[in-house]
């Protein structure tokens, strides 16, 4: 029985990558069901000595076919509204043989309406991934079950589409974000590395716990209308769009004054200080725009400086 389409997120995304695609060339209809992400994958073994890791090279290749073709969610993507994201996975250490720590890189990238290009979402470093691997072990798909390594595939599959849906309607993500907290919370309860907060350190589960708190429903809302409202019609519409920006980062300002430091609050801004400085440069919100963002976002304070220079 062919798997349904969620409304309106997957409408808008068909819609606004079919859009985009069309600036290039014309598209040919497709009727195939496609998985849901589009990752590049790359596993950098390098910083290892000592021994034959060779064959980690086919670890790049599982992780790759891992998530581009298993199946994550019950809507019917076409091939066009695959989702583009990149996966690093850079080893860093060999405690023995197959047992193996260094940390994740994940990111995500979204279309824009009426132009060729694409904004980012979300960029995650997790300093902290430790598995097992010895060559030949098959990537096993059962999400319920925790393993070190799909575990954290899992999860970050999870968080990606989560953020993509949010961009795409108003707090569209919370199946995607719940998934990945079951998830984290399976690992945790396993003893898994790198799941729970310890130190004074950022655990994965610190991400999904945020998102789903009510009192960061303003910080969701925010990708919603800061996609959907403020980059998608900013070739049209210049000027409401960029007031539009405005407002949300004013938003966010009161949502960091109410709240400590977040980390989801952080990654927002890890991924769009570049775009907002662009986005406000010789404007005439420049200097409101540059009092906001360097509150909020002080260690990006030299890139937003562009806008009162």
């Amino acid at each position: 029985m062919p798997r349904s389409r969620r409304l309106p997120a997957l409408v808008l995304r068909s819609l606004l990558v079919l859009g985009a695609a069309l600036v290039l060339t014309a598209l040919p209809a497709r009727e195939t069901r496609a998985q849901e992400l589009d990752c590049s994958v790359n596993v950098d073994y390098s910083q290892l000595q000592g021994a034959d890791f060779g064959f980690l090279d086919e670890l790049q290749r599982k992780v790759r076919e891992y998530l581009n073709t298993n199946t994550w969610t019950d809507d019917r993507f076409r091939e066009f509204e695959r989702i583009n994201c990149s996966v690093q996975l850079i080893i860093q250490e060999s405690i023995s043989l197959t047992e193996f720590r260094g940390r994740i890189i994940v990111a995500s990238r979204r279309p824009i309406h009426n132009t060729a290009q694409s904004t980012p979402i979300v960029r995650i470093n997790d300093t902290d991934v430790r598995f097992e691997y010895s060559r030949g072990t098959p990537l096993s798909f059962s999400p319920e079950t925790f393993t070190p390594l799909t575990s954290v595939l899992d999860y970050y599959a999870f968080v990606l589409l989560g953020y993509d849906y949010d961009s795409f309607s108003r707090l569209g993500g919370t199946p995607y974000f719940e998934r990945a907290r079951r998830v984290a919370n399976q690992a945790e309860g396993s003893g898994g590395t790198g799941w729970s907060s310890v130190g004074g350190t950022r655990g994965r589960a610190d991400i999904v716990n945020e998102l789903l708190d009510s009192r960061f429903e303003p910080l969701r809302e925010a990708y919603y209308t800061y996609h959907r409202k403020g980059l998608d019609p900013f070739v049209e519409e210049t000027q409401r769009a960029r007031q539009t920006i405005l407002q949300v980062i004013e938003s966010l300002n009161t949502l960091n004054q109410n709240l400590s430091r977040s980390y989801t609050l952080d990654l927002f801004f890890a991924a769009k200080f570049e775009e907002l400085a662009a986005i406000f440069l010789d404007s005439p919100a420049s200097s409101r725009a540059y009092n906001l963002l360097t509150e909020i976002d002080p260690a990006h304070s030299s890139e937003y400086s562009r806008l009162v220079n």
